[in-house]
């Protein structure tokens, strides 16, 4: 078991890629803390992933507002021993043209992407620190490699990840600390369902053309699966990437390869 018995956060934990990496984790032995703002339903998806409540619990966390972060921090560390693993999974993705793109949705994304990933951070290394010794994985998206239109916020927030990700992994490396990102293409999640409709529009396809159109731009030929992000991410908080930090691998079959 690569993970085991070493206590994992992860946000955006109720559903899509948060809770595929939290069962991951599970599978590889990892005690996961399961955090989202669906508080019942990080609960439900911690319940449902392994009955051993020492081993998987669901935290109601609101990843934009800091003093909420460092409070579960502390309540999932003094409840489990610490925190080994810290994965910012939590956010939020809007398709809009760029003129229709409201201060509010802006900040909106900013706030759930960035500052979200920002609190997570800080609060995973105040209690990595100590222990000389952690691995975060934060989720860009290939967004946050190559703009794209209707994605304005989005791909500032993602952007900003990456370059957080690298000051963060340059900081702290002296001190044991690995920290990495991980760059998902297409995958459907509820999120990505949810923004089908205005996907579709922007394309001027039917809904049910998105998937075909898509896959026809990914050299792989499909889109992504929750697994492929999990697999990857179970890749970089164990020992095997103990000599990887500051990276932000792609997991998009092939459409971004820089």
């Amino acid at each position: 078991m690569k993970l085991q018995d070493r206590v994992a956060v992860v946000t955006g934990g109720a559903g899509g890629l948060g809770a595929a990496i939290g069962q991951a984790f599970l599978a590889e032995g990892a005690r996961v803390a399961f955090c989202d703002l669906n508080g019942a339903g990080a609960e439900r998806t911690a319940a449902q992933a392994c009955s051993d409540c020492a081993r998987a619990g669901g935290w109601a966390l609101d990843v934009s507002d800091d003093g909420a972060v460092g409070r579960t921090a502390d309540a999932i560390a003094c409840a489990w021993g610490g925190i080994y693993i810290w994965v910012n999974a939590a956010g939020v993705s809007f398709v809009r043209p760029f003129l229709e793109c409201s201060p509010e949705l802006w900040e909106l994304t900013i706030r759930v992407n960035l500052t979200g990933t920002f609190n997570g951070c800080r609060a995973a290394i105040r209690h990595m620190l100590p222990r000389g010794r952690g691995a975060i994985v934060s989720l860009s998206s290939q967004s946050g490699k190559q703009g794209n239109s209707h994605y304005a916020a989005y791909c500032a927030s993602k952007f900003g990840v990456i370059g957080l990700t690298q000051s963060l992994a340059v900081e702290f490396a002296p001190q044991g600390l690995r920290v990495n990102a991980l760059c998902p293409g297409v995958v459907f999640t509820g999120m990505w369902r949810e923004m089908l409709p205005d996907y579709a529009a922007k394309r001027g396809l039917r809904e049910d053309e998105v998937q075909a159109y898509l896959e026809s731009k990914i050299p792989m030929r499909r889109v992504g699966a929750p697994d492929d992000v999990a697999r990857t991410a179970v890749f970089l908080a164990s020992d095997d990437a103990a000599y990887l930090t500051g990276q932000a691998l792609n997991v998009c079959g092939g459409t971004v390869m820089h």
